[in-house]
């Protein structure tokens, strides 16, 4: 499905501009980018990070930031091992998903030739000035791969304003271990210290990669994705810059990416874990690279009554304790349930938070009973009573060793 997308195109030129020179000095190292957002000089725009597009003729892609507000043409400088760089015209496709905030997230497309040597990738605008001093992001997925490191990663968009929720993130990374996924990636602008220590612990042991996402040193992020409630420069720290990047990050490295919250866990319920459960959703719908998934919440306000959840262990571990909240709120009539996604990331170009933007074999809406969102949050039909609830104890069929591994982290990352 396909939404639609502005361009803006340099005017035509008789003539592209012109290469720019090689050093002579053939040692010389093409500077990167220092971090994971960069100014494009001269501008209000952003680039991110830059990946070869196989699906569309090797076309380099760069990830960006646009202002909304101040488009103008920008320029296209690639360059290869040798210092040999080019500059071609781009085109700039803002994606439609920006819930009118200023900033959005972007595809800057280069298209020019011998593409295939570059190495690195810099976009400037045309009063810029584009030299080997000027910072250049490196050029990634530059090679198509058909196995894959991962089988299922986890990308958790945005974690900011001093986050500490540790025994819910404990819980879930290991609810997720037991599912089957290797990989979580989490954009980190900022957490509180103690959940810092629990990441560090997730990076040293390997599962977790984080990538720093400095985005309120050079924009006023919104904590929400309603301008009239939440303002700011672009939506909820850049959430959908940060999911895009996340699914061409690892377009070649994992086999599934599941695009949900830090405090949603995907889970089956007809199926023992992940694997088998992608199995058989893929056997039955060959050419679906993306899976909808209904959220439904478990407010964190309902206690669980017998208590055998309430262990002493994780009494001061700060946050919430998943295992007590079984009880959901049934689906409301007449009102939109969000969905988060499963996605075969090779399939998948554009993506928003609940649905893709433009994908390639377009989308399964997964039904209930088979897999839903748990997702342990503020309730969302505050009125309703205990009685009103339903009971779901899904993830207590993995209590035994879901337990035992919450606790072994707890104490290798120092807390018990």
């Amino acid at each position: 499905m396909y939404s639609h997308t502005y361009y803006i195109q340099a005017p035509p030129a008789k003539r592209a501009p012109p290469p720019i020179k090689a050093l002579s000095a053939k040692n010389v190292k093409i500077p990167e980018a220092s971090y994971s957002i960069t100014p494009i000089g001269n501008s209000k725009h952003f680039m991110v990070s830059a990946f070869i597009d196989h699906r569309l003729d090797g076309v380099i892609q760069v990830i960006s930031i646009i202002n909304r507000n101040s488009l103008q043409p920008l320029y296209c400088v690639y360059c290869s091992a040798r210092q040999v760089c080019k500059t071609v015209y781009t085109d700039v496709q803002i994606h439609s998903d920006h819930f009118g905030y200023p900033y959005g997230a972007s595809d800057v497309i280069c298209k020019g030739e011998h593409m295939q040597h570059a190495t690195h990738v810099l976009i400037t605008n045309e009063k810029g000035s584009a030299d080997l001093k000027m910072e250049y992001l490196p050029i990634k997925n530059k090679v198509v791969q058909e196995t894959f490191k991962f089988n299922f990663t986890v990308c958790i968009s945005s974690l900011f304003g001093g986050y500490n929720n540790v025994l819910q993130f404990a819980q879930t990374m290991e609810m997720y271990k037991l599912l089957g996924v290797q990989h979580v990636v989490i954009y980190n602008t900022s957490c509180g210290p103690d959940l810092e220590k629990l990441l560090k612990h997730y990076e040293t042991e390997g599962m977790l990669e984080i990538v720093s996402w400095p985005i309120d040193k050079f924009l006023n992020p919104s904590r929400g994705w309603d301008i009239r409630l939440h303002k700011g420069d672009i939506q909820y720290y850049g959430q959908l810059v940060t999911l895009n990047e996340c699914i061409y990050r690892h377009m070649y490295q994992s086999k599934y990416i599941l695009l949900n919250d830090i405090d949603e866990i995907i889970m089956p319920y007809k199926h023992a874990s992940l694997p088998p459960l992608m199995e058989d959703l893929q056997s039955a719908h060959p050419n679906i690279g993306v899976f909808l998934i209904e959220n439904h919440i478990f407010p964190k306000t309902q206690f669980e009554e017998s208590g055998k959840f309430k262990r002493a262990e994780w009494k001061n571990i700060p946050g919430v304790n998943i295992m007590e909240h079984i009880y959901r709120e049934p689906p409301q009539k007449n009102v939109y349930n969000p969905t988060k996604m499963i996605v075969n990331p090779r399939k998948v170009q554009q993506t928003s938070v609940h649905s893709t933007l433009k994908d390639l074999g377009g989308s399964f809406h997964v039904p209930f009973d088979v897999c839903r969102i748990v997702h342990v949050r503020v309730p969302l039909q505050a009125h309703l009573t205990k009685e009103q609830l339903f009971v779901d104890r899904r993830i207590w069929d993995f209590e035994q060793k879901l337990i035992q591994n919450i606790d072994q982290t707890l104490k290798l990352s120092g807390f018990l």
